[in-house]
């Protein structure tokens, strides 16, 4: 194999490719990135038997081949190689980069120990790519973290029709982002498991691109593996992934909290003070929120050492609950999580009763209505006395 390609470009591909590989393979070869050079391209590939990645970029091929290397070093290496044209060739055991006056020698991994890759799904329709960034980054930060859990790390991706749905939860959270697509078949009550961090990096990955293409393996039942696809201005880029087993919980009932007290508030402005409070909140204690006529007040300790608190001037309508809701006690990363996901200048916050959950949600304008296609819910958690 000979080829020589822009280094830029080159750099930019091997990175993303080798981002995907794991940091302890279960085997040496799974830490290896697959050069593919034919006609007039070049494909780098990882794969780890459950997630692969797939990049395809323009170059000048003088002699197509096919070589395995380890992907981080390859890597480190592109990263730091000078803004000069880079030639990489191979001989049976070694792979020669030559960039400028800058030569690297690396030793070759057996292609034949190395495990097919999976083929990517027929499409199934496409979504705008900003659009997906944006949903998943709102969604994704309510997953758990909990390897142990597997169910719960996942994002539950539901497509029916032109409507697609992005749940998450860890238990103590949850969030729920509507939107729409372009469907190319018939999809309907269809839905997937995808394990969140992988969806979060691809969709963070492909936000360059204007659309990311979503393949399904079944579309009748959400089974089999699911595939990303985006066209990057320095390539194509795939990702396929397995998808997690295990039953989701269902969520939707938990994201209708009656309106027994509702704030709503700057989300600047609470953002800025949850911070501030929360500096001297004491590990595993709760963020106090007391609920007064035209303001909220944010309070905090650590035992003795320290004490903060902050008003933020809030608009507070109380429903029909009874006795009415004074105080409540969040998880200030929770609420920070929550807020950091919304776009706009407000937050709509519905509470229905000490110790219940209590749901958030975008506001636009403090005299509007609150947009429903993003809802976060956080279970309150219990004030000491």
């Amino acid at each position: 194999m000979k080829i020589q390609l822009d280094k830029d470009v080159l750099a930019d591909a091997v990175s993303w490719a080798a981002r995907s590989l794991p940091l302890r393979p279960s085997f040496p070869i799974l830490a290896g990135l697959m050069i593919k050079a034919e006609s007039d391209v070049v494909t780098l590939s990882t794969f780890d038997y459950e997630t692969s990645a797939q990049v395809t970029i323009e170059a000048d091929v003088e002699t197509p081949g096919l070589t395995l290397v380890s992907g981080k070093l390859l890597a480190d290496i592109t990263r730091s190689l000078p803004s000069k044209p880079v030639t990489l060739s191979t001989t049976e055991s070694e792979v020669e980069l030559v960039c400028g006056s800058a030569r690297f020698v690396l030793q070759t991994l057996p292609v034949n120990e190395y495990p097919e890759l999976p083929t990517m799904p027929k499409a199934s329709g496409w979504v705008d790519a900003e659009e997906l960034a944006k949903a998943v980054g709102q969604v994704v930060v309510a997953a758990g973290r909990d390897e142990l859990l597997p169910v719960f790390t996942g994002v539950k991706i539901e497509f029916d029709g032109e409507n697609l749905s992005l749940l998450a939860t860890d238990r103590y959270r949850m969030a729920l982002r509507e939107m729409t697509w372009n469907p190319s078949v018939s999809v309907a009550d269809a839905s997937v498991l995808v394990p969140g961090k992988v969806l979060a990096e691809t969709a963070k990955s492909m936000l360059a691109s204007e659309r990311v293409t979503i393949s399904l393996a079944d579309v009748s039942t959400g089974e089999g593996p699911i595939g990303f696809e985006a066209q990057m201005p320095s390539g194509l880029r795939q990702i396929t992934t397995r998808l997690l087993d295990g039953e989701f919980p269902k969520l939707r009932h938990l994201m209708n909290i009656p309106n027994d007290l509702t704030v709503r508030t700057s989300t600047q402005d609470l953002v800025a003070a949850v911070r501030r409070v929360a500096l001297v909140a004491e590990k595993n204690t709760s963020l106090k929120m007391l609920i007064e006529r035209d303001s909220i007040t944010l309070e905090a300790a650590r035992g003795d050492q320290a004490q903060a608190s902050e008003a933020v001037s809030a608009i507070v309508e109380h429903g029909a609950g009874d006795p009415p809701l004074t105080e409540a006690g969040f998880n200030p990363h929770y609420l920070l999580d929550a807020l950091g996901a919304l776009d706009t200048p407000y937050v709509h916050v519905a509470f229905t009763g000490s110790g219940k959950p209590c749901l958030i949600t975008a506001l636009p304008d403090l005299d509007g209505d609150p947009l429903e296609d993003y809802r976060h819910v956080i279970m309150l958690m219990r004030l000491s006395s």
